[in-house]
């Protein structure tokens, strides 16, 4: 989840966008929501739009997503529905009812109509801003849920090898020594699991553009990257995925997400992470040395 758009003509585009989409699929925008969750969420620089809406399954959420027309397809085009058809329904997400596409001249828009989630999500940004209130049962779920996730087969690609052969070594320069960029072991991943796309207080796991395979405890070291400036939530997120974060894979995978967050702060994002990444960088790498 990301602000509105700084061009006030990208945000009059999706907004537009927006309300083609409810025309397509007989649903209107659900102002009188009042669960608590949010009435418009975007994403990042503007690439999709959501908002509640009333329609023909009820209560709903419906996401416009954007791209330049030569270029909508591919992972993060297909991924919600992918998901729908490959992910066990098991793993706790709102159900995907119906898909639109359509094209304006340059602009391809793709529409998708969600279940709507109860609570909805648990921090209006990636970066934990406020300490969530969670019982225990939640993380029982996201536990159980990432376990399921991590066996589910799939030529999806959520972090590639060459990325990691690429961007490591350059970002991960500062640590002094040659870090390792291939991972003890792969597997599936939701690919982008930060607390604006965990709902509660029911688990709802949102968001599934960028699933596929990653480095084996990709999702529990990027929840806990995006916790580090909150030090409370942080050790709850170690302590309950413990059994991930504390091996072999998981020091590898919080390296690969410190690099992928670095690399982001090139672009302006989550500048507010970086001293806190840098000494995690440092203690996980003291930690594969000594080991080895």
């Amino acid at each position: 989840m990301s602000s509105e758009p700084d061009d006030p003509e990208v945000a009059a585009r999706m907004r537009r966008a927006h309300t083609v989409a409810c025309g397509f699929f007989g649903a209107a925008r659900d102002a009188r929501a009042s669960d608590g969750g949010p009435q418009e969420v975007w994403g990042w620089r503007g690439r999709t739009l959501g908002r509640p809406v009333t329609g023909p399954y009820g209560p709903g959420w419906l996401r416009v997503a954007h791209s330049p027309a030569d270029e909508a397809s591919g992972k993060l085009w297909t991924g919600p529905e992918d998901a729908e058809r490959l992910v066990p329904q098991q793993i706790p997400r709102p159900c995907l009812r119906l898909v639109r596409q359509w094209t304006e001249k340059e602009d391809a828009y793709r529409a998708e109509l969600y279940d709507h989630v109860t609570g909805g999500p648990l921090s209006p940004t990636p970066v934990l801003a406020a300490t969530p209130r969670l019982i225990t049962a939640w993380w029982d779920d996201l536990r159980t849920a990432l376990d399921r996730l991590s066996a589910v087969r799939t030529d999806r690609t959520a972090v590639r090898q060459a990325y990691l052969d690429r961007a490591m070594p350059k970002y991960l320069a500062f640590l002094g020594g040659s870090v390792p960029t291939t991972p003890p072991a792969w597997s599936t991943a939701h690919g982008d699991l930060h607390w604006a796309n965990l709902a509660g207080p029911e688990l709802g796991i949102l968001d599934w553009e960028g699933w596929g395979t990653a480095p084996a405890g990709y999702d529990a070291a990027l929840l806990y990257a995006y916790s580090l400036t909150m030090p409370e939530t942080a050790e709850r997120v170690r302590r309950e995925l413990s059994t991930v974060l504390d091996s072999d894979a998981g020091r590898f995978a919080e390296l690969v997400v410190i690099t992928e967050l670095l690399q982001s702060a090139d672009r302006g994002d989550n500048l507010e992470l970086l001293p806190a990444l840098r000494q995690r960088a440092r203690e996980v790498w003291h930690q594969m040395t000594a080991d080895g």
